[in-house]
């Protein structure tokens, strides 16, 4: 009877742990859906376009993989590159500010200061797009007040340049940083620090044996997340540069509209199902480090 009695509570409370994450399941269901809907037709509906060709003749529709070859070739090919090439070097120019920011931050003894830095950096993160680029050029465009009072156009400066784009995404890119790392660098624990100055460790071999290690999923997050923001940015590029500077997310709106070629729909189309896929590869290496940072930190 005595043993009995564990087994059958026992059981009873797997089945209410069972009902428990049904309901669970049932509560998500409404975000589930509206995630298909929101994200599962348009991604469908790209990978339709960029697979399939219609004949002009008859209408039909057939298989092909011509526009993905294409998306992969040529000027498609070097636009692709020259996202990739930017994103990548601002997204590590933004991790290596952003840290040393937000270890000013943390480090201050002002309360005053972490929350303007914050506050700023939330603001700064989220302005982008035409706005950003017109207050671009008019501090350091041609004719920029900044141009102008330090004569930057004679030591070669060009706003209008891969470089110029750069530090137009690190306007945003690294108050993103700092939001993303304050709160890993909130988590390395006092004691870690005492601990390595009482067995005689000096602030570089804490860092390099200590903090380093424990922040480094969180770095490489960072970065990833940077990427990608960088890498999905439009409105900037296309107000500043136009076509000068090879960006993919340009030549999609170029393709989708015609500006050079007509009929390149379904191209622009393979050109997004190659950023979807890039961006596809960034998560897939963010989420798992973020799981380990949080791990790691708490």
């Amino acid at each position: 009877m005595t043993a009995a009695a564990p087994r059958g509570a026992s059981r009873a409370g797997s089945r209410a742990g069972s009902r428990v994450r049904s309901r669970a399941w049932l509560g998500a269901l409404p975000l589930l859906v509206f995630a298909a809907l929101a994200f599962g037709l348009p991604v469908g509906a790209l990978l339709y376009g960029a697979v399939t060709r219609t004949e002009a003749e008859t209408g039909a529709t057939a298989l092909t993989g011509e526009h993905l070859q294409r998306s992969l070739q040529g000027p498609y090919l070097t636009s692709l590159t020259g996202s990739v090439e930017l994103s990548a070097l601002t997204a590590l120019i933004g991790t290596l500010l952003g840290v040393l920011v937000a270890q000013a931050v943390v480090t201050s003894r002002g309360g005053a200061l972490r929350s303007a830095v914050l506050t700023a950096s939330g603001v700064l993160a989220n302005f982008g797009g035409i706005p950003l680029a017109f207050a671009f050029v008019a501090t350091l465009g041609m004719s920029g007040v900044v141009t102008r009072a330090g004569s930057l156009d004679r030591l070669g400066w060009n706003l209008y340049s891969f470089t110029g784009l750069a530090v137009i995404y690190l306007y945003f890119l690294v108050p993103l940083m700092v939001l993303v790392i304050v709160p890993a660098l909130d988590g390395l624990r006092p004691q870690w620090r005492e601990a390595a100055q009482n067995a005689g460790a000096t602030t570089w071999q804490f860092w390099r044996h200590v903090g380093v290690p424990v922040l480094a999923p969180s770095l490489l997050g960072g970065f990833v997340l940077l990427f990608g923001s960088a890498f999905a940015a439009h409105a900037t590029a296309a107000a500043l540069v136009g076509g000068s500077v090879p960006l993919v997310t340009l030549k999609i709106a170029d393709a989708l509209s015609g500006n050079v070629l007509v009929g390149q729909e379904n191209v622009a189309l393979a050109l997004s199902l190659d950023m979807i896929v890039i961006a596809g590869a960034v998560m897939a290496v963010y989420l798992p480090l973020q799981r380990r940072s949080t791990r790691w930190l708490h």
